[in-house]
């Protein structure tokens, strides 16, 4: 690898991630040595890139530091559009059209050796004949979970049985055949899912809910490692007693 494409792809390794990032994880993704990796960094870093940590702890690239856009290899050409064919076929109508004027876009920019990973792409996402319908806008539900607003859903459950509910929605879960709504419900005052096929009907509320989406999805993500630690250790108890 040229020391100019390994040097963007240490940038786009630290992009990518959050947390410290070790220079043995670079090292190995990149297939070079650690010796490099601390050598181009503190290129890097004379370059006045925003990196900030050490060695044995990591690296973070501090916010505000981009790089221009589009300069895309040939692997994130295919995963961009294969991802946008995905959305394309599991959307709902406004992602689907979002998904086709992305892939339009890639096409019009970038530049003319990649086009035809665009134009004619070697990679296909199957359609989806199976989805559900969706018995609620999902792009109005997007604006409510972008701007944090309340939704009352009157929803039927597997019983057939209807309630109503008033929830946060926060993220939407999107399946092969069906699309969740993920939401803190006032009623059971803790997490639920709710179809988007079992809606069967749906206010869309002015009143902002009293926390932010980003705070409820970090909970949720805590509170789901918790349910699958919990189911773990009863497993595990289960299988210390039948070996009792």
């Amino acid at each position: 690898m040229r020391r100019a494409d390994r040097l963007f792809q240490i940038i786009q390794i630290l992009r990518r991630h959050r947390k410290p990032v070790t220079a043995d994880a670079i090292a190995e993704e990149l297939e070079t040595s650690k010796r490099t990796v601390y050598r181009d960094i503190a290129d890097l870093i004379g370059q006045r890139a925003p990196i900030r940590g050490e060695a044995g702890v990591g690296y973070i690239l501090e916010d505000g530091f981009d790089l221009p856009p589009l300069m895309l290899t040939p692997e994130e050409v295919e995963a961009a559009v294969l991802g946008a064919q995905m959305v394309a076929a599991r959307g709902d109508p406004a992602l689907r059209r979002a998904a086709e004027d992305l892939i339009a876009k890639i096409g019009a920019v970038i530049p003319e050796n990649l086009r035809p990973l665009v134009v004619e792409p070697a990679t296909r996402a199957a359609p989806n004949w199976k989805a559900t319908p969706d018995n609620i806008d999902m792009a109005e539900v997007r604006q409510s979970i972008r701007a944090g607003r309340k939704i009352t859903l009157t929803y039927r459950d597997e019983q057939e049985r209807e309630t109503e509910r008033t929830v946060w929605p926060f993220a939407i879960g999107y399946y092969e055949t069906t699309r969740l709504i993920m939401a803190w419900c006032e009623m059971r005052t803790d997490f639920r899912s709710f179809r988007t096929d079992r809606v069967t009907a749906a206010v869309f509320c002015e009143a902002r809910y009293p926390d932010r989406p980003a705070s409820l999805r970090a909970r949720w993500r805590r509170h789901q490692q918790e349910q699958w630690e919990s189911m773990q250790a009863r497993m595990r108890a289960r299988e210390r007693t039948a070996a009792e």
